[in-house]
């Protein structure tokens, strides 16, 4: 059973930089890819970034390109979205997923975290 959780939200000014943290354990995850989401009420989850464990491969949405970096620590089994030039519009819950697919569905990510807000204010 894997399991994930997100830590390091919490309410900035814009341009504010802030780093959120997911702690997976559980199943090893040599292959597996990590993905970051957000979601604001009456939204869909939007597709924020994934990585790759093994060869750090990264993709990130139009939307956080060059203001948000995704990164992992294995020895940690933790994965990091460090979110720089933080907007208003980037206000959302953030959850972290793990998936065996590089892709930016939501639908391919079967395990979750719990989520952590993020909320930026102008």
């Amino acid at each position: 059973q894997v399991q994930l959780v997100e830590s390091g939200g919490g309410l900035v000014q814009a341009g504010a930089s802030l780093r959120l943290s997911c702690a997976q354990s559980g199943r090893t995850f040599s292959k597996n890819v990590m993905g970051w989401f957000r979601q604001t009420p009456g939204k869909e989850r939007e597709f924020v970034s994934c990585i790759t464990w093994g060869s750090g491969n990264t993709y990130y949405s139009d939307s956080v390109k060059g203001r948000f970096a995704i990164s992992t620590n294995n020895a940690k089994n933790t994965v990091y979205l460090q979110m720089n030039s933080l907007k208003p519009e980037d206000t959302a819950v953030y959850y972290c997923a793990a998936s065996d697919r590089f892709t930016p569905l939501a639908t391919a990510y079967g395990y979750w975290g719990q989520g952590t807000q993020v909320t930026v204010s102008s």
